[in-house]
């Protein structure tokens, strides 16, 4: 997991962030990953929560608007088949193969009814504005048929992004131009640590001892997943080193006026 930080949400930051990228992108209609992001190479996948939601939205305007149910419903079959293989641990092969035998039909009749529907509908109106967004981002939306380990909705990224949002008000640093790279190298330590299922300052207090000393040709071999994989041997580490770390990763944890009220007095 990797953040990069920058102080608008025009095209520059991901043109920038992703010049010659290569693999896949997946986003939602935001208009600044259309065009001069990434290399010819690069497939854009959109998400097909972002879609649902435009018609949700429909349907909590107008909850006689059969249509977008039933459009809903069709698209929850198809998250369906992903929970499914979630359920039985399939590997991303043995989904494609559970994909490939349920989600054609799916996507067929779903593109027909908002096909359908949008000559219905006002442009302008809720579900003119569902059925618009989906078919703009249709042949994206159809990429997870081409790729299997490509994920149906990008959540995972948006839900990593949720503490920002949640805390920006009361993080002074994160508008500061100077601070902006390092939030976002310290915001990809903790979300790739809860991608890992390790705890933060368990990696901290057993990354940083002795890192001032490591060449920075081995930093690679300290990242999380590194880490997750190989923590039985920080496990075995002297225990006094460990828990002098961990004291003062746990200090600075404390915001300074809780701190101040636990120090005794003289």
């Amino acid at each position: 997991m990797v953040f990069d930080f920058r102080m608008s949400r025009g095209r520059e930051g991901p043109a920038r962030f992703l010049d010659n990228f290569e693999g896949i992108l997946q986003t939602d209609g935001y208009a600044a990953y259309d065009r001069g992001v990434g290399s010819d190479k690069m497939a854009h996948a959109a998400c097909w929560t972002h879609a649902r939601r435009y018609f949700i939205d429909a349907i909590k305007l107008n909850k006689q608007d059969a249509v977008s149910v039933r459009i809903v419903e069709l698209m929850d079959k198809l998250f369906a088949i992903d929970a499914r293989a979630r359920e039985e641990k399939m590997d991303h092969a043995t989904r494609h193969a559970l994909r490939m035998q349920n989600a054609p039909t799916l996507i067929e009749e779903i593109h027909a009814k908002i096909l359908a529907m949008s000559n219905t509908v006002l442009p302008k109106s809720a579900a003119g504005e569902a059925c618009s967004y989906a078919l703009r981002l249709w042949g994206r939306l159809k990429l997870f048929l081409q790729y299997p380990e490509l994920e149906l909705s990008n959540n995972l990224a948006g839900n990593s992004m949720r503490p920002v949002a949640l805390g920006r008000k009361n993080w002074i640093h994160i508008g500061s131009k100077q601070a902006r790279a390092r939030v976002a190298a310290i915001l990809s330590v903790v979300e790739s640590c809860r991608r890992f299922k390790v705890l933060v300052r368990d990696y901290l207090a057993d990354i940083l001892p002795g890192l001032a000393n490591r060449s920075i040709q081995t930093l690679h071999q300290l990242t999380p997943s590194i880490y997750a994989a190989n923590r039985d041997t920080y496990r075995n580490r002297p225990a006094h080193t460990r828990s002098a770390v961990r004291l003062a990763v746990r200090i600075r944890s404390i915001p300074a006026p809780e701190l101040e009220s636990r120090i005794p007095l003289e």
